[in-house]
């Protein structure tokens, strides 16, 4: 019942930004971010991982070696003349993707959006896309220790990985799932319940569509436990798997709680609408949104098992936090176990 108002919000924004913008709103905004930036990176236990591992994973030529936030140093540099300059090159109807979730007539709604977007005028000179390309591999293997004020020692390592939307990152994922979705996963029941060597384990496929995408994971030691036991436990449940491949019923569990995930998601409204606009802005296929169950139905145990051997073919990044001063109060005490 709002959404000619919704659709005028959002056109306005597109269209009137830059007027209502001043140094006063600016500054404003900086500290918001900036304050985004310690709360989730410089003042988190093992915050900055993310930006050590892109930068290891990724080399300087390729946008994803820096972090999108940017650091105190480039916030503190942005200024208005550089946010109009990117708004304008970028914030036009012709680079957007409009997605329309709910219920509504479809014609109303299409005269609505020609209505208000349509007198916004297009940017004939959307800049190209940057040069993301890269080779698929590591070439050789990226190590970091980092003493940092941390309760455990942290175990990360990242691989280079097939870009997302092919079926090499397919099976990425379902071997992401087999190593750490669950406390019926590999990692899971091996370093956490029946060795107990570690806290927690994740681990995940990250999605880039451009050159290539990052396999990542990570485990907590418990206390007393040694780096380099806990490194080669985590290691070799990943060479198990290249070798031995998974087992039925290890597909059917990923297979059937990734569905479930995804039927489950698709059932609020704006994830629909996300998924809807993601598909259509980085592949031009909507349509995506009907394929993901199958995408996962089509790995079979052959596709997991060589998608677990490039990863101990190639090269990876690996960094390991280590506390620089006494634990943390409460580092002892074990987290509680993650829902299967």
């Amino acid at each position: 019942h709002e959404l000619e108002l919704a659709l005028w919000l959002e056109a306005d924004r597109m269209a009137s930004l830059l007027p209502a913008m001043t140094q006063e709103k600016l500054d404003n905004q900086r500290d918001v971010v900036k304050n985004e930036r310690r709360w989730s990176v410089d003042n988190q236990p093992y915050g900055d991982w993310d930006e050590r591992m892109q930068a290891a994973v990724y080399p300087p030529s390729h946008p994803y070696h820096h972090p999108t936030i940017g650091s105190m140093e480039d916030l503190t540099a942005a200024s208005l003349a550089d946010v109009g300059e990117f708004f304008r090159s970028y914030y036009a109807p012709n680079n957007a993707v409009l997605t329309i979730a709910g219920d509504f007539e479809p014609a109303t709604a299409l005269a609505l959006a020609e209505k208000h977007f349509g007198p916004i005028p297009a940017n004939p000179a959307i800049p190209p896309r940057p040069d993301m390309t890269v080779e698929p591999r590591i070439a050789a293997e990226v190590r970091e220790v980092i003493p940092d004020r941390v309760p455990l020692p942290r175990i990360y390592a990242a691989w280079r990985a097939e870009p997302f939307g092919t079926d090499g990152f397919d099976a990425l994922e379902v071997t992401a799932d087999l190593l750490g979705a669950g406390r019926a996963s590999r990692l899971y029941a091996t370093l956490v319940r029946e060795r107990r060597l570690a806290q927690d384990v994740t681990v995940f496929a990250f999605p880039i569509v451009g050159g290539a995408s990052m396999f990542a994971l990570w485990t907590t030691a418990r206390p007393g436990v040694s780096v380099e036991e806990l490194e080669s436990v985590l290691f070799g449940e990943v060479e198990r798997l290249a070798t031995d491949g998974p087992r039925d019923e290890e597909l059917e569990r990923v297979r059937n709680l990734h569905t479930a995930g995804v039927e489950t998601s698709l059932e609020r409204l704006s994830e629909r609408a996300d998924r809807l606009s993601m598909y259509t802005c980085l592949f031009d296929d909507p349509d995506r949104l009907n394929a993901e169950a199958g995408r996962y139905e089509r790995v079979d145990a052959d596709r997991v098992r060589a998608a677990a051997g490039t990863l101990l073919a190639d090269a990876r990044a690996v960094l390991v936090y280590v506390p620089a001063e006494a634990p943390i109060s409460g580092a002892d005490e074990p987290s509680a176990e993650a829902p299967a």
